[in-house]
């Protein structure tokens, strides 16, 4: 087991209809590696020798590059697998699809030569930035130690013991936690399901932990984040080049989660949890190009992207069904809770999140007309990662808490594009992506909160290697590009709070975490016309 201490604070901090949380946060703010095909086949290392839709969200001086007015479309393949293993048990997960990845265009205007300003070109662009499409699955037997059994229980009967040291009226049942703002659901849950002992008056509420139990859990996520740029960019004397990008993003995610422990009695329980988030954002990117030596083609690049300010729309409910009782209670076969049934409905709450900064600086140099080499840097401080209520007031325990567990992600493109003959090109590419979280990032329940899938994934870095090829004719172009994608993480079901007999605090405890491996296997083809 790993053990590590949390500020105590952050789990009393009181707020209405707490359900925000930085895992979910950090998910809509991080994306992907897509586009065109040439821009995935060039591994995204375009920033500086731009000349292609896909740079309106990297670096937006790239449409500043072109001399012809320009349409594209972009299908994909993805084949997506995901690996976990828990306690020698191994669960795999593949799904296949095909989905609409980018379509865009450039209207490009000639001003002249005259004048220093030559081209002033306007351009849209859509591209899914981030799907959020996959499935997890683990199972394994929650091991304890010396300071007692690992379970989810214990950390319902903490939420209920936090919420009782914030208002010692507060009871805990199936009754009346629904509509208490000082009541969170997963100790109503507990307690409406006789998972937890109701507290005598001095006491504390105890979990009923009958052995170490069995787990099972799966995990299934959908939705992506949809990101429409309009651009606007110059080109000043074929030296340097600068434009200003708007982007408005369409986010949906879903995310259902089903938590099963048994125990040697052959009793148990399970919790369901379904949680929905719609909402809409807009940031703004600006970028630079030039070319530093009048005679070279060696060229350096640099954007800077505004944080993106989301409204989101936060929709759960929860099940659970047990059949574990406290004292053998007589007449008893199962009990099952129901939020939806209890509220006549699923609990909305609204929020706002505003992602941190994004800072790009990149390298492109050409060889004639066979050989373009590009390098970007890209930098986002994700502890900057901030929480809003709905009237804009700040959320200081959820925003807090992504300065604890988030850090500054990292990450480099590389690319090359090779043209064997004028009309044909190869391309390759390498992208490297640090972790968001840190080690030790831990998902926390405060008293209040609604939510009641206790589970996180800490993922750690990603590599994506790319290979592309194209054919350019006069008028017509088709691209084809292949993305290997991986990524490990570490996922953990819940953490527990231990304390002494005496009540003081002693350790926070997670169990072992399950390794899971995510890859993902991409083919996209992309069609366009000059005109």
């Amino acid at each position: 087991m790993k053990k590590h201490i949390i500020t105590t604070a952050l789990l009393l901090t009181v707020a209405v209809a707490q359900a925000q949380n930085i895992y979910d946060a950090t998910k809509t703010a991080q994306t992907e590696l897509n586009g065109t095909a040439r821009f995935v086949g060039m591994g995204g290392a375009m920033g500086a020798l731009g000349g292609d839709i896909s740079t309106i969200s990297t670096n937006p001086a790239g449409i500043g590059i072109f001399r012809s007015s320009e349409l594209s479309a972009t299908l994909s393949y993805n084949a997506l697998g995901v690996n976990a293993e828990y306690d020698g048990f191994a669960t795999k997960s593949n799904q296949n699809r095909v989905t609409f990845d980018n379509f865009g265009f450039v209207l490009s205007n000639r001003i002249g030569n005259e004048t220093p300003v030559r081209f002033v070109n306007l351009a849209f662009n859509y591209h899914k930035a981030k799907s959020f499409r996959r499935s997890l699955g683990m199972e394994g037997t929650m091991y304890g130690d010396q300071l007692g059994a690992m379970s989810q229980v214990r950390q319902m009967a903490e939420q209920a013991n936090d919420g009782l040291f914030n208002n010692p009226d507060i009871i805990f049942t199936n009754t009346d936690v629904w509509n208490n703002p000082d009541a969170g659901w997963l100790a109503g849950l507990g307690a409406g399901g006789l998972l937890i002992q109701f507290p005598n008056e001095g006491s504390w509420y105890e979990p009923i932990i009958p052995s170490d139990p069995y787990a099972l859990f799966t995990l299934d996520e959908r939705g992506s984040v949809d990101v429409y740029d309009f651009n606007l960019s110059l080109n000043v004397q074929d030296r340097a080049y600068f434009g200003l990008s708007i982007g408005a993003y369409d986010m949906e995610y879903t995310r259902n989660t089903m938590y099963d422990e048994t125990y040697d009695n052959t009793e148990g329980y399970s919790l369901e949890s379904w949680n929905h988030t719609t909402g809409a954002g807009f940031d703004i990117k600006l970028g630079a190009i030039v070319r530093p030596f009048a005679n070279s083609p060696f060229r350096i690049g640099a954007a800077i992207h505004s944080p993106t300010f989301y409204r989101l729309k936060y929709t759960t409910s929860a099940r659970l069904v047990s059949d574990v009782f406290m004292d053998d209670k007589e007449g008893l076969q199962r009990t099952t809770i129901d939020t939806y049934d209890e509220l006549g409905g699923d609990m909305q709450t609204d929020y706002r999140i505003t992602t941190p900064w994004k800072f790009n600086g990149s390298l492109g140099y050409t060889i004639g007309s066979m050989v373009a080499l590009g390098a970007e840097y890209e930098y986002q401080d994700y502890s900057a990662l901030s929480f809003e209520d709905p009237n804009g007031y700040r959320m200081e325990a959820e925003t807090n808490e992504a300065k604890s567990n988030l850090q500054g992600v990292h990450n480099v493109r590389l690319g090359i594009e090779v043209k064997p003959a004028s009309e044909f090109a190869l391309r390759a590419g390498y992208n490297y992506t640090t972790a968001a979280f840190k080690t030790e990032a831990i998902k926390l329940m405060p008293s209040n909160s609604i939510q009641t899938d206790t589970d996180w994934s800490n993922g750690k870095e990603r590599q994506d290697f790319t290979l592309g090829l194209g054919y350019r004719g006069r008028h017509f172009y088709a691209d084809l590009a292949y993305v290997y994608s991986v990524q490990k993480s570490d996922f953990y079901p819940f953490y527990n709070d231990f304390y002494t007999a005496a009540g003081d605090y002693e350790a926070t405890v997670v169990p072992e975490p399950t390794k899971v491996t995510d890859t993902r296997n991409r083919v996209l083809l992309t069609l366009g016309i000059r005109f």
